[in-house]
């Protein structure tokens, strides 16, 4: 009982300690902010010393507290919703019930969760989702693809591409009465990065070629080779995004070995063979001076990792890694970024780097934003950044589409 009651002090502490922690001065709701900082660090933290003890993997934890927000296919006065599969890949439908005399645009959408966790079944997504396609009068389909480290790269990548190509059949397109020429493919966080790599993909498939109108990526994730952008630096402790418990989760995408989180940390995970790589993300290239601030390129240091991860040098995990030529001829394209977010660069490098190549690109950047603004629209944590980022898209979609 006493070791109970020690434990239960000394969280109570910490949880105090970090409630109280600063957060960037212009954050928007800072107390709220603090709350969901103080929560996802108290999950970190219980998530080290279950692993540490035996208990449970540190990734296992984050997930079990997703599975609690997983929502049943519930339709409602506006959208009929339905769990089905394509490909054998499961889905969630959102069907307007609506009646409408021309074919409805379709968004298929990719949910965030560093490959390891999360749903497109998750209260959040769902409220996303099911708002999209009442707003719009839009097919949404949300894909619940394999997650890591069960089902390591590129198994996420392969489920969606699958989705996508299945959706895309005449046929399938007829039978939900969707317009062909009226199709987004969406994602937010590692769920944009998947989407990003299935829009090149596909746009650089003869047989798809110019079947995706649009692609819209919300505060994504869009390179593993270079873990030391400035936002990486800036942003390191957060709020609500943390570099390692983030590389953490992420080199589980590639491999279960933590020799590559290691180098990761240090920004040593690459191989001598990626030096051509990292004129793609070169930040000192591609930032706006806004954003560069005090900070001198280093290069990383190559070669030190001596275990070989192919993934790490592929195009389809890290879509900045895309040459111009595969670039050019991507569709017209929306990213969201938030300034407080150690992911705002390889959104803003990406924006860069397909202005140059010629594609119309709208770039929504909010000042007072945090990572993640999306998973804080329902309980315990309401933030109305969530729904300011959500606002944010669907008005795009809404003019784009």
């Amino acid at each position: 009982m006493k070791y109970k009651t020690l434990c239960f002090g000394i969280s109570c502490i910490l949880f105090a300690h970090w409630l109280y922690s600063p957060v960037p001065e212009n954050v928007e709701e800072p107390w709220k902010v603090r709350f969901a900082d103080a929560l996802i660090k108290m999950t970190t933290l219980v998530a080290t010393l279950f692993e540490k003890i035996g208990i449970m993997k540190f990734e296992d934890t984050y997930v079990a507290i997703t599975l609690a927000y997983l929502t049943k296919p519930v339709s409602d006065e506006n959208v009929t919703v339905i769990d089905t599969n394509f490909s054998d890949i499961p889905v969630r439908l959102y069907l307007p019930k609506r009646k409408s005399e021309i074919r409805r645009p379709a968004i298929i959408f990719m949910h965030g969760g560093a490959f390891v966790m999360g749903s497109c079944k998750s209260s959040t997504h769902d409220d996303l989702n099911r708002w999209t396609s009442n707003k719009l009068d839009a097919v949404v389909v949300g894909i619940d693809y394999r997650l890591a480290p069960q089902h390591p790269f590129p198994a996420a990548l392969e489920d969606c591409v699958s989705v996508v190509k299945f959706f895309l059949q005449e046929k399938v397109l007829a039978k939900y009465r969707v317009d062909p020429g009226r199709i987004c493919i969406s994602g937010d966080s590692s769920g944009g990065a998947l989407a990003a790599t299935v829009t090149q993909l596909l746009q650089n498939d003869p047989k798809f070629k110019d079947r995706i109108k649009a692609q819209a990526l919300i505060y994504p994730g869009l390179q593993s080779i270079d873990t030391s952008l400035p936002s990486h630096r800036e942003y390191a402790h957060g709020p609500i995004m943390f570099r390692e418990a983030t590389l953490k989760l992420l080199c589980l995408y590639v491999t279960e070995d933590k020799a590559l989180l290691q180098a990761a940390l240090k920004n040593e995970h690459m191989p001598e063979e990626s030096r051509h790589l990292f004129k793609f993300v070169n930040w000192s290239d591609f930032l706006p001076e806004k954003y560069k601030k005090n900070h001198v390129y280093t290069e990383p240091v190559l070669g030190k990792l001596k275990a070989s991860y192919p993934a790490l040098l592929d195009s389809r995990l890290s879509p900045l890694l895309a040459s111009d030529f595969q670039l050019q001829s991507l569709p017209l394209t929306y990213i969201l970024t938030c300034e407080h977010d150690p992911l705002r660069d390889d959104g803003l490098i990406y924006i860069s780097r397909l202005r140059n190549v010629g594609v119309q690109v709208t770039h929504d950047h909010i000042e007072e934003g945090v990572h993640g603004a999306l998973s804080f629209t329902t309980a315990p944590v309401f933030l109305h950044l969530g729904l300011k980022v959500r606002d944010k898209y669907i008005t795009w979609l809404e003019e784009n589409l």
